[in-house]
This record gives C-alpha cells, structure tokens and sequence, in this order.
C-alpha cells in the first residue's frame, strides 16, 4: 500500500510534553466497531469490557540509554535499540560521520564504548569497556530516551525517569515505554478485578526503531527492526484458556499487540515464544491471538498507524484520528488513550 495513504496533519500543540496527573485520568477515545465514538477517561475503562476479558501488559523496562559522549574532538550522541549480548548494543549514532571501527567513544562518567562495526542500516555496534554490567554504566551515563518528538521540545529531566516506566515495569531492556500501560495505576488495576477483568503479562523490549519513519513509498518496502521478546507457556496456556472459555484478549500497547500475533498460530493458539520479531502489520493482516487494542494516538505515516489501520479499517481511524484532533485529545507517548475493538 502508499505509504501516503496514512498521512494526516497534526497540529504541533496536540503533542504531549507531559503524561496526565494523575495517570488514569487520561482521556479514552472507545472506537467500537461501526458504533459512534464514545469521549470518556482510563478510569471508565472497567464498564467499556466485559468480565471474562483479560488486558496484556508488557513489563519491560525503559533503561536510560541516551548517551552524550566524544570521540576526540568529536561530539557523538547514541541511542542503544538492541542488545547484542551482555556488552555489545546495536545503536542510532548522531554525527556518525566522525565515527570509524575501533574508534573508543568516552560517555560521561568515564563511561566508554568501542565502536566495532557500522551495520547495513546505518547503525552501530558498540561494545562497553570494563567489567560492570551495562545497565550499571547506563544508570550512571545515560538518560531516559525521550522521544524525539518531546526531546526536541524540551530537556529530558528528573521526573522523566518515573513518568516514563509503567506501573507493571520489571524486566530491564527497552529503549522505548509501551506507552498505552502508562495510563494504568493500582486504583485502576484494582477496579478492573473487581469488575471481572483480568490480566498478563510478557516482555518485548522496544527499541527505538519504533520512532524511525517510514521513508518507503510502499509499505512492502520497508523494513521492520527486530526486537527481542518473550511469552512463557503458563501464560500462553491462559490467554488461550480465556478465549476458549468466551473471553478476550484485549492487548494493551501495539508492543503487547504485535507479540501476541508473532506467538500465535493460523488457527489462533496462542504458544510459547522466545526470540526477535520483525512483524509489520498493515490493512489486509488476518489477527488471529488478539480481539482488541489500547493504545495512544500515534504518527502519521508511522507503522504503528498502519497497524491500528489494519484492525480497525483506514477509514474508520481516518475519521477517529480527525475526531480525536477536533476534541483536543493528547496525542503520542505521554498523551491520551483509545480503547479499539473491532
């Protein structure tokens, strides 16, 4: 498909520099079906599912891995995407110009990298010097990766590295939040058991190829980075059990969503999954492990767009995003939520 098909104007105030305080009373946009919109909040979430229903959150863990560092006169910025192994990260480097294989990079704190090889897609492969583990040096060199689209707007402060971890964050490894997850709070998570609703979770640690654009003109020519992620089998036993007994799989955050369908068989059984995924989901995809989605509003031309697009319809979010921007909503990571169910 054109890319240009998922194109929209946004207006630059819609973008969010800040998550609502608190949390849950972010607003949520129901798109339900052919059904009118429906303007509520997180904190209605309970009454729009049905007992039975089970959310899946992603605990992965944003580490601080925006890196400021030298090499020689050099300025070199990085941002880590993806483990390699226990000291090598592939990264996005700004001024890669002045970067050459077995150049050392110093980060701050005398934090210091190797830059071993540039890859196919323009990234580096750098691996950290000494013997502390990484995530140690990161908290001591590095900053939480703010999006570009609030990074250039304002500095990434103190209260970024809490109001950019989700409640449900445990497993260090991404460069990115599965930003639908920051709108939950234990008030909230406690409504929705009282309501009969339950939940899961698993891990996709996001990488910050999740911001890049598509620069394609067709969608079949674009190419998905890989990141890493991980279904046990207890919880792919139970999410299969839900559906088996009339219930649904109600993803929360494309990252959950995308995870889910990687693990999922043609005839919908959910399995164990452990390893990378590149899966690029655009109109005419055939979901088979999820029966709903929460999420943010995301870019135009973005391949999370496309993703929404194909389980809701283009036209139907077209008309969704266009409503969601002329009633003032909160848009991208620390914005407002939806609540989509086809």
């Amino acid at each position: 498909m054109r890319v240009d098909l998922f194109d929209f104007e946004l207006p630059p105030e819609r973008i969010a520099l800040r998550p609502a305080r608190p949390r849950d009373s972010a607003r949520m946009l129901v798109v339900r079906g052919e059904e009118s919109l429906a303007d509520l909040t997180m904190r209605d979430l309970p009454g729009q599912l049905r007992a039975g229903d089970v959310l899946v959150f992603n605990d992965t863990r944003v580490i601080p891995a925006q890196l400021e560092g030298r090499r020689g006169e050099a300025k070199i910025g990085a941002t880590l995407h993806k483990r390699i192994d226990l000291r090598r990260w592939q990264a996005f480097v700004r001024n890669a110009k002045r970067l050459r294989a077995s150049d050392r990079i110093e980060f701050a704190n005398g934090v210091t990298a190797i830059a071993e090889a540039r890859g196919d897609d323009g990234s580096w492969t750098l691996a950290f010097e000494g013997e502390e583990p990484v995530e140690v040096l990161l908290e001591r060199a590095g900053q939480m990766p703010l999006p570009p689209y609030i990074a250039g707007k304002r500095p990434t402060d103190e209260a970024d590295r809490a109001d950019y971890q989700t409640m449900f964050a445990a497993r260090d490894g991404a460069v990115a939040a599965p930003t639908a997850a920051l709108h939950f709070t234990p008030g909230l998570m406690a409504a929705l058991a009282e309501a009969g609703i339950g939940h899961e979770t698993l891990t996709l640690h996001v990488g910050a190829g999740t911001f890049l654009p598509v620069k394609a003109a067709d969608t079949q020519d674009h190419q998905m980075h890989a990141e890493w992620g991980t279904i046990s089998s207890e919880v792919a036993e139970r999410l299969n059990a839900v559906r088996k007994r009339g219930g649904r799989v109600i993803a929360v955050g494309t990252t959950s969503l995308r995870l889910i369908e990687s693990a999922t068989d043609e005839d919908g059984t959910i399995r164990a999954f452990a390893g990378d995924t590149a899966i690029f989901i655009t109109p005419g995809y055939r979901f088979r492990g999820i029966d709903g989605l929460i999420t943010n509003f995301h870019l135009p031309q973005s391949t999370l767009f496309m993703l929404v697009s194909a389980l809701m319809g283009l036209e139907r979010m077209q008309a969704t995003y266009a409503h969601a921007i002329a009633s003032n909503y909160r848009f991208y990571s620390y914005g407002d939520g939806s609540l989509l169910l086809p």
